[in-house]
């Protein structure tokens, strides 16, 4: 059998642009052959985050011609004590993208760390090229990647919410392209710095929680006709959180895994002992790491709907209402003050003020299984596990979760607006593709940071609202709370030394 060669990044590159030299003579799609990318016009991307989300991800986003990952960065090194929503779903997912049925099969537990992400993005470039390759470098800290790392383009950062805003501002003072998840930081202060940031330095970005919703259309329509009348209320309820949620931070003491550097995924977080309930899928319930339910689905919902609807301003309050939970010390029960995480489930009231299309209205979240009364006209129904709902004073519209698939109430009215015919059906939507044409082009895309302004600040604006546990009148001009002085400390955070934004 002949032995592959091992060839490096820039061996790489300069193996597959030997073809590009005939391109004065040979057109590139007969060269390459349909959809064929010459290595120049890719797009180098940096992959910080290396967790089961960030892993999931890339067995996607790899098969993509117009990119090629160069760098991937993640704190822990490499363990299998990761948590996710199915015991194979990311071995399963790494074999099919590497065609290796038997990958990972010695793995106890589901893997991931960065040198997962490398063995991934070096196993299936190697497999394109037909040789060894190894030209994708790997990094604990993401400071260093950026700093040594000069050709790459753009990056991808699937890390837990707190480093969000500090990856992506560092990313962009060096003029790199920016992808990231939601939210665009865990802290009101740090999530407008980024969008700041973005303005200031003018690269592309985009909030993955972006999509074309088609269904948000209708419902603009619909409201525009007077269908539901004056519009007064919008309600969005979710499932979430799937994951555990605590009230207290915990007490015993974990020795931090072999090859997981702890300090570094604390980042901005003051100092405190490892322990295995902060990382890995469950960050995302405590107010130091996370940003709660609102902020892992809330995205996906009322971003495409503000966008649409027209809703460009912060709401004027925020009220919330959280679960609360009892311990029990010496035979004695008593109430947990718990500020540390987000409850197991919460309602959260909005009010905001009219918009060029919208009278005045109220918004409404719900998780943890609340959800709002089920409307008379739905009869004996019950309301699905998520959804959305928008009231007016003459009628109410019903979708999906992420406003698809909307219907009016009573279902008369449907028949006769709609006269027999059936709403378009939603198709999928291919997000990543948004991104990589303005990357490509140095444009903004529809997601980009830059329109993410009232969405982020309503949404971050509920968590400090469950903090505060009462209601909060909000300056949005001044990035203030005008009724509760002590509440303005939750829209910034106690940085650790050095980590200062």
């Amino acid at each position: 059998m002949r032995k592959k060669r091992t060839i490096t990044r820039r061996q790489f590159i300069d193996t597959t642009a030997k073809a590009s030299l005939a391109f004065t003579i040979i057109p590139r799609h007969v060269l390459g052959g349909p959809g064929y990318i010459a290595p120049s016009d890719k797009l180098n991307i940096a992959y910080i985050g290396c967790g089961t989300q960030g892993l999931r991800e890339m067995c996607d986003l790899i098969a993509r011609p117009e990119l090629q990952i160069v760098s991937v960065c993640d704190p822990n090194k490499m363990s299998t004590n990761y948590i996710d929503w199915s015991p194979n779903g990311i071995r399963d997912g790494i074999r099919k993208a590497l065609n290796e049925p038997t990958w990972g099969e010695n793995f106890q537990g589901i893997p991931g760390g960065r040198d997962i992400g490398k063995e991934l993005v070096e196993k299936y470039y190697s497999k394109q090229n037909n040789s060894n390759y190894k030209g994708c470098t790997a990094y604990a800290d993401f400071r260093e990647l950026l700093e040594k790392e000069k050709d790459i383009d753009a990056v991808k950062i699937m890390t837990p919410d707190h480093l969000h805003a500090h990856v992506s501002i560092a990313a962009m003072k060096k003029g790199k392209q920016v992808v990231i998840h939601k939210p665009l930081g865990n802290r009101l202060y740090e999530a407008k710095l980024v969008i700041g940031t973005a303005r200031e330095t003018g690269v592309s970005t985009h909030l993955l929680a972006w999509s074309k919703r088609p269904g948000t259309e209708l419902v603009k329509q619909w409201i525009a006709e007077g269908h539901i009348g004056q519009l007064k209320s919008i309600h969005n309820w979710s499932n979430r959180p799937v994951w555990p949620q605590w009230t207290t931070n915990p007490t015993d003491t974990t020795p931090v895994p072999e090859g997981f550097d702890w300090s570094l995924w604390l980042g901005p977080v003051p100092d405190r002992p490892y322990h295995p309930n902060y990382t890995h899928n469950v960050f995302r319930g405590w107010y130091d790491f996370g940003a709660g339910s609102i902020a892992d689905m809330g995205h996906y919902s009322l971003w495409p709907l503000f966008l649409t609807l027209g809703i460009n301003t912060a709401p004027l309050s925020a009220e919330a209402y959280g679960t609360t939970t009892s311990a029990v010390d010496n035979h004695v029960s008593h109430g947990v003050q718990n500020d540390v995480a987000f409850p197991y489930s919460c309602i959260v009231r909005f009010k905001f003020p009219k918009q060029e299309s919208l009278p005045p209205f109220e918004l409404f979240w719900y998780d943890g299984g609340m959800r709002p009364t089920t409307p008379d006209e739905l009869g004996n129904a019950t309301l699905e596990k998520e959804g959305m709902m928008f009231v007016g004073d003459k009628g109410i519209i019903m979708a999906g979760f992420r406003c698809e698939n909307p219907r009016l109430l009573p279902d008369s009215k449907m028949q006769s607006v709609m006269k027999g015919q059936t709403p378009k059906k939603e198709e999928p939507d291919s997000n990543d593709q948004y991104w990589i044409d303005a990357f490509k082009n140095k444009t903004q895309s529809p997601g980009s940071f830059l329109n993410a302004g009232a969405v982020t600040e309503t949404i971050l604006l509920g968590g400090v609202a469950l903090r505060a546990k009462k209601k909060l009148e909000y300056d949005a001009a001044k990035m203030k709370i005008t009724n509760d002085e002590a509440a303005n400390k939750y829209l910034y955070r106690e940085y650790r030394k050095g980590w200062e934004l």
